[in-house]
């Protein structure tokens, strides 16, 4: 505390309740190829119908992407999502008489940096869905032609005038005054909703005042409003609305207050209603691993965004082992969930083992990798077909269940927690013998059981040195302990290393440890934090050591049952042990 220099009463607090907290163990992410949604942009991901409303239906080109995704929600409900796209994608747009060059226009930063030029509109993502909207705008003076434009007009409740907002600043002038517009967005093609001409969106009375505000203070320009608000369409470049009545006035004028200001030409009753169909938007959907590795990259810095089971989705071995070398092993803090290439477990019969050997060779070791032995076959109800999708999303949703219904430290495997959900079929039925072969390669089987369904049947991490680390629960153990104790540690940084910080570290990890125990995470543990392993020289060199020993409860894998006859004039205590 300060020194007091004349008498006086100082009070101070010192907060000593500092705890180990709680940490998130079900946080899912992907990367791979969706219809549509934002590109190398991270989406959170709560349930299947949001990943349709955000990233759209499957198709040819998506659906092992989609359905890895969706299988992993069955089971949790935390999934950040990211989408790529090819070189080739664009978004649709909509010009002058239905004109307008395609451009790409990847999310809503990117956007903001994209120079337009003869688009109107602009579909909010690329991809050929967009070819299935259109977007139109009113102004007064099209609201005035009601006999042409009546079909608009009948989705609003009044015609656009001058906004409160631009009344308010004495906006007077012919070219400020009527600042107000609608806009209207549908699904034309129907691949949207199933309804050609269905009505996706109404933007009404939205500002063409670039300084504009609603009654809550956020932006009614256009532009914003589209920008931040639409699902589906972007402004593009405003010029194509500012030509005046005689063609020759760009951005005429002023807003309320300096900004650039939007008006129609209204000159013909054709071009009172500016937009129309949108299209030349185009897919490119085709998953290359650089385009896959560079989605993953968003998921690499542990400080930016926090997950725990990372889905590979139908990544070659190359991008699975990137996933594996360049996130999860470097975060330290998730593990990754692969699965072998379709072309060993597919209509490969008789020769899936030696070629999930290849795949797990490719791969290497590692226990913050999880590998599975085949893909499933499902119902598509998007499609209405059968399809072989990876089980990646499926194993790490099981951990997903298990966080939920036990602990992360419970292993995900077995009758009792290993049931695979939403299976026709497995791609291969592997044997006894097969499963031999496998499991001491840590590739975990997957097996159908009379009564029981699909299930997962092993709990190994791609680790082949036999350890406690080669097991799922000892692996997600640690790291439940690692994220929370580092977290909870970082109090003690600046603090003195004397014997009361010390004790403190002790106390506040100890009994963190105790209630893992209590949920049978852990046998045993010893924490060790005083002079023995803090030593002058670890004291001088302003560093603070805390030594942590735990004795991780361990799944039983194998079995021994011994059946053992006797004679009837035998007594059981003579024979038993």
């Amino acid at each position: 505390m300060a020194f007091q220099v004349s008498p006086g009463i100082n009070i101070s607090e010192q907060d000593l309740t500092t705890v180990v907290p709680n940490v998130a163990t079900t946080i899912g992410a992907m990367a791979g190829g969706f219809q549509w949604g934002p590109v190398l942009e991270r989406t959170q991901i709560g349930t299947e119908n949001d990943l349709v409303d955000i990233f759209g239906k499957p198709n040819a080109d998506t659906f092992e992407w989609f359905w890895t995704a969706a299988n992993y929600l069955a089971y949790g409900n935390n999934l950040w999502v990211v989408r790529n796209v090819g070189a080739n994608a664009l978004n649709a747009v909509v010009g002058d008489d239905d004109a307008g060059t395609a451009v790409l226009a990847k999310n809503k930063d990117h956007y903001d940096g994209v120079t337009f030029t003869d688009q109107l509109f602009v579909a909010k993502y690329p991809g050929e869905l967009g070819n299935s909207l259109k977007v139109q705008a009113i102004d007064s003076d099209g609201w005035a032609d009601s006999a042409v434009n009546a079909a608009f007009i009948a989705n609003f409740d009044g015609p656009p005038g001058t906004s409160p907002d631009v009344a308010n600043a004495n906006g007077s002038a012919s070219f400020v005054a009527n600042d107000e517009m609608h806009v209207l967005v549908i699904d034309e093609g129907g691949l949207w909703t199933g309804t050609p001409g269905y009505v996706l969106e109404k933007h009404a009375f939205v500002s063409k005042a670039s300084d504009a505000k609603k009654f809550d203070g956020s932006s009614n320009y256009v532009v914003n409003v589209m920008r931040n608000e639409s699902k589906y369409a972007y402004v593009g470049n405003v010029l194509q609305f500012t030509t005046n009545s005689t063609g020759t006035e760009k951005a005429a004028g002023l807003a309320k207050t300096g900004g650039a200001f939007l008006t129609f030409n209204s000159s013909t009753a054709s071009e009172s209603v500016p937009g129309g169909s949108m299209t030349l938007g185009v897919d490119d959907n085709t998953m290359t691993d650089s385009l896959l590795q560079a989605g993953f990259t968003l998921y690499q810095t542990p400080e930016v965004v926090d997950i725990t089971l990372l889905l590979g989705g139908a990544s070659s071995t190359t991008t699975g082992k990137w996933i594996i070398d360049n996130i999860a092993v470097t975060r330290k803090d998730c593990m990754a969930f692969v699965s072998p290439a379709s072309t060993s477990v597919v209509n490969n019969s008789g020769s899936e083992v030696t070629a999930l050997t290849t795949d797990n060779t490719a791969l290497g070791s590692s226990n913050y990798a999880v590998m599975d032995s085949a893909w499933k076959y499902q119902y598509d109800r998007y499609r209405d077909t059968f399809m072989y999708v990876p089980m990646n999303g499926d194993i790490a949703g099981l951990c997903a269940r298990t966080d939920y219904s036990h602990d992360s430290w419970w292993s995900p495997a077995g009758l009792n927690r290993g049931t695979i959900k939403n299976i026709v079929k497995l791609s291969w039925e592997a044997t006894k013998a097969n499963r031999d072969t496998m499991y001491p390669l840590s590739i975990n089987p997957i097996i159908t059981q009379t009564g029981a369904g699909v299930v997962l049947w092993g709990d190994k991490t791609m680790q082949v040195v036999p350890s406690a680390f080669d097991r799922i629960n000892v692996r997600r153990l640690f790291i439940v302990l690692e994220k929370a104790i580092a977290i909870a540690a970082k109090a003690m940084l600046f603090e003195f290393n004397d014997e009361f910080t010390r004790a403190q570290f002790v106390n506040m990890v100890a009994p963190f440890l105790r209630e893992v125990q209590g949920r049978r995470g852990i046998t045993d543990f010893k924490v060790v934090c005083d002079s023995s392993n803090n030593t002058g020289q670890i004291i001088d060199t302003n560093q603070f050591v805390g030594d942590i020993f735990i004795k991780p409860a361990r799944s039983i894998n194998y079995i021994q049952l011994n059946f053992i006859a006797a004679r009837s004039d035998v007594s059981f205590s003579e024979i038993g042990g």
